[in-house]
């Protein structure tokens, strides 16, 4: 097997701002492997805030190079990186791969017997609540809106868009921008203005101030949940669990934390980072039948890859051999 990575850049349309940062640019790790005649891809994003950037993947992956090209199998793959991204697109790109091979495509191999459309979440970028109104406004036939909060202003937010999108059902992101006190104080308003889910209102650090705290709205873990190994204290925390590829690192421990999550009593929602549909493709496999489907990074890039997924509105369609899968 031969492996082949490299860095690639994608135009975002317009600037994405959440309450940690602004940026106009996707950067993604792209990974193939190599096998006779057969190619399988991946792709990842590394996250800052998890000690990634492309640099310390690339270098991961440079350096799992002879292992990955002489031994890599699934089981393997646990023991040659650790969870992230670059494990994320390595494993992708060994399920592509393996569908290309066998001719059996990957959701077959997961255990579903179709891979049905799906309706995701659009993201409204963090920003000013009258320019978040009109974001809105302009999205408002969308089934599923999610707002990015982060400041004194939420609720003046979540009010702008709620005016505007009087149809739409409605996810906010604190990206650990909120306190304790500040959840309390602006959970009821949000419940009055039909907010169905808060994600990782608060540092995955400080939240077990969320223990035997009843939250009006169900509580969505993010930064807190990565794997598998995280599950039970946050269980005890959060309502819904938010699975990443790019946290899991790959598919392959994504289902198996979703199995999990679901043995645990939580909702599931499978999210994303900003990124094209070839790291959407995979997430569509994990995002059958869950709660929130928020897999919209193509839909916020300017440019999306070569045979990108089919999307039709807010709903994903899924991919084609040549994508993925």
């Amino acid at each position: 097997m031969r492996l082949i990575v490299r860095d690639e850049t994608f135009p975002i349309a317009g600037t994405f701002t959440i309450a940690r940062g602004s940026k106009t640019e996707a950067k993604v790790i792209y990974v193939e492997l190599h096998g006779g005649d057969q190619i399988g891809r991946g792709e990842a994003v590394p996250y800052a805030r998890y000690g990634e950037s492309l640099e310390t993947c690339l270098e991961q992956l440079e350096g799992a190079r002879h292992r990955i090209e002489t031994s890599l199998t699934f089981g393997e793959l646990y023991n040659i990186l650790p969870a992230g991204a670059a494990r994320n697109a390595i494993d992708c790109a060994l399920w592509d791969l393996n569908a290309k091979k066998t001719g059996i495509p990957a959701w077959k191999t997961a255990g579903l017997r179709r891979l049905d459309p799906l309706k995701t979440a659009y993201t409204l970028s963090l920003d000013t609540p009258e320019a978040m109104g009109q974001q809105a406004k302009a999205n408002a036939r969308r089934p599923l809106l999610k707002l990015k909060i982060g400041g004194a202003d939420d609720i003046d937010r979540v009010a702008a868009v709620r005016r505007n999108a009087p149809n739409a059902r409605l996810i906010v992101d604190g990206n650990e921008g909120l306190s304790f006190d500040d959840l309390q104080r602006v959970a009821p308003e949000l419940k009055r203005l039909g907010v169905k889910l808060i994600e990782q209102p608060l540092k995955a650090s400080e939240d077990e101030q969320l223990l035997n705290y009843e939250c009006p709205v169900p509580l969505c873990a993010d930064e807190s949940l990565h794997t598998r190994g995280e599950l039970d204290r946050v269980s005890r925390l959060y309502a819904v669990a938010n699975i990443k590829l790019d946290k899991t690192g790959g598919l392959t421990e994504a289902l198996a934390l979703k199995e999990r999550a679901k043995e645990a009593g939580m909702g599931v929602m499978v999210g994303c980072m900003v990124a094209t549909s070839l790291s959407m493709a995979p997430a569509m496999i994990v995002a059958q039948g869950v709660d929130f489907v928020d897999l919209d990074g193509p839909l916020l890039l300017a440019q999306d890859r070569e045979n990108g997924l089919e999307i039709t509105g807010s709903v994903l369609h899924p991919p084609k051999p040549a994508l993925w899968g």
